[in-house]
């Protein structure tokens, strides 16, 4: 299991840029990034080297953060094992929060970065189909 930290940020240029220079300086890595906005505000989901260090950076500059547990299912990189995980999560009739794709970098290999209210059950699901979960 993952853990992922979310960060609600004002939808205004330059945000992302002020989290990542915020990051650097504290010498934490980002492995993985999404960001989703509406008009007034965005959030912006990472993966980083140092989870609670990033939250409090982050939190200490005024942001609004939290952390939670994620799964990463690591994957081959060929066309179909998308859709072949998919497929698994949907006959196993689990709702996905939201996905995206980071690498894992020490195998190069892609990493689906999943969220689902039934984390635990479905890491247990992933598994015994399989699937390499982190």
């Amino acid at each position: 299991m993952l853990k992922q930290v979310s960060i609600f940020a004002e939808n205004q240029k330059g945000a992302f840029q002020a989290i990542t220079g915020i990051l650097q300086e504290e010498g934490i890595n980002i492995l993985g990034s999404v960001t989703n906005d509406s008009a007034e505000y965005g959030i912006v989901r990472m993966i980083v080297s140092d989870t609670e260090k990033t939250l409090k950076a982050l939190t200490a500059r005024g942001y609004l953060c939290r952390s939670n547990d994620i799964l990463g299912v690591e994957m081959e990189d060929k066309i179909g094992s998308l859709n072949n995980l998919l497929i698994s999560l949907s006959e196993g009739n689990i709702s996905v929060d939201y996905i995206y794709l980071c690498f894992n970098r020490e195998t190069g290999k892609p990493v689906l970065i999943l969220h689902t209210d039934e984390i635990f059950e479905v890491e247990e699901y992933l598994k015994a189909k399989g699937f390499s979960v982190q």
